[in-house]
């Protein structure tokens, strides 16, 4: 088992390792920015080391510093967290080579995951739907509307590498495709340092679904049922909810099965989803995170299983502690992700509570929140036993929640969760731009 663990990373989802790695007996080492020297992981964890100052390029990005912390600090392990190096095979390689371990899948399997063309040529190799496409990547505008005479218009220009809705522009017609093809490529060129690009038929207000799974390396595979992530803006996510409204137990089997036959077939280990788009009660193949997700705590309100804890396990070459017939889908959970919309020192804080009410955050009274970093301060999750229980509770939760001191988007989560449309359940990717025409968030 894992004794020491260097987290490289900061927030809420650095707090979150530090609690499970506390109740497992694991000495946490935070590694911490110059602008996180106050922050409530480094009060928490049992040790931290400065690995640079203010810009994450200097501190949460520096591959060389980071390393050298975990190997100086006496750590065994390294957890990349969310975000920053989260799914970089190079660091992850390099964590490798200095004698630790990296939690979270192999650099190779990372490598490949990595790589949208790749990947979706793996489903496609399994049998998994895909979304129709290119067969590859495209590289100039002849080439581009080629493939766009097969796969027809609406299209979606994507990045192979990369996330967070970089690189990605959508096509309506052969006039703008040149254009965009350039505009992708140079987004994606300067996000990701890869400016390779692939065509994608564009499926008009579909639903985002994605399969949580958990592995370890004696090949067990198991998924925690999926979460919809479908209420997003400009490509990131505001709502996840589980189970999914627009998913009938049949399809639900039929997407389980396929993301654990396809990172099964990898010999994945840790912690990843698989995502989808649903759309007429068929699913497609999208991509993998191949790290956990910030709306990780959706499935464990659901299931009641610790990812973190199973990330830990396997990445120490234990078993699971639970198999696939041990998964119960016992309640409904929803989170909605606070997102700062300013800078500044927190004056008031006071966390919502009661039952079924889980607040994931790194804020407290007098915290100076830093401007160089994510936008996200914190998770409210609660649970219920139907959807409408789940969603009332959530109603009431954000109404206690009060931060004041910075600018925050409590009260356009207030919105979507109360509007007619998420309260039928019946809503697609295009929700929010319909509550934008309405007087906006």
């Amino acid at each position: 088992m894992i004794q020491s663990l260097l987290i490289a990373n900061r927030g809420e989802i650095a707090v979150r390792i530090i609690r499970t790695c506390r109740e497992m007996g694991i000495r946490t080492v935070v590694a911490y920015s110059q602008a996180d020297r106050d922050s409530l992981p480094v009060r928490l964890a049992d040790d931290h080391v400065c690995v640079g100052p203010a810009p994450a390029r200097d501190s949460y990005l520096n591959v060389r510093n980071l390393v050298t912390a975990g190997v100086l600090s006496g750590c065994d392990a390294l957890h990349p967290g969310v975000g920053f190096l989260a799914e970089n095979a190079s660091f992850a390689r390099d964590v490798r080579e200095a004698g630790l371990i990296f939690v979270g899948p192999d650099p190779e399997v990372i490598e490949l995951l990595g790589d949208k063309i790749r990947a979706k040529r793996s489903a496609q190799e399994l049998g998994i739907p895909v979304i129709p496409g290119s067969a590859g990547s495209v590289s100039d505008a002849d080439e581009a509307l080629s493939a766009a005479a097969e796969i027809g218009y609406p299209m979606i220009v994507k990045a192979a590498a990369g996330g967070g809705g970089k690189g990605m522009r959508i096509v309506r017609s052969g006039n703008e495709l040149a254009d965009v093809l350039a505009i992708a490529s140079h987004e994606a060129e300067k996000a990701f340092s890869d400016g390779t690009v692939y065509l994608e038929r564009y499926l008009e207000n579909p639903r985002h679904v994605e399969i949580q799974i958990v592995a370890d390396r004696s090949g067990n595979v198991v998924h925690l049922g999926e979460r919809d992530c479908t209420v997003q803006q400009n490509h990131q996510k505001l709502v996840e909810e589980s189970p999914s409204p627009a998913v009938s137990a049949a399809l639900r089997e039929r997407m389980g099965s396929d993301a654990v036959r396809l990172l099964g077939g990898m010999g994945y280990t840790g912690a990843g989803t698989v995502e989808f788009l649903v759309k007429d009660g068929e699913h497609f193949f999208m991509e993998v995170n191949a790290r956990v997700q910030v709306e990780h705590p959706v499935s464990e309100m659901v299931t009641g299983v610790d990812i973190i804890r199973q990330q830990m396990l396997a990445a120490s070459d234990e078993s699971l502690e639970i198999r696939q017939q041990d998964v119960r889908l016992g309640a409904y959970a929803v989170e909605c992700r606070i997102n700062a919309r300013s800078a500044g020192r927190v004056t008031q804080f006071m966390s919502p509570g009661g039952f079924g009410v889980r607040m994931d955050t790194f804020l407290y009274p007098g915290y100076q929140v830093p401007p160089w970093y994510d936008h996200l301060v914190a998770k409210l999750i609660v649970t219920g036993r139907t959807r409408p229980e789940g969603l009332r509770r959530m109603e009431r939760a954000l109404s206690e929640l009060v931060i004041e001191g910075i600018a925050t988007n409590i009260e356009s989560q207030k919105k979507i969760v109360s509007h007619p449309v998420f309260r039928k359940g019946e809503y697609g990717t295009g929700f929010l731009g319909e509550i934008l025409k309405e007087g906006g968030l």
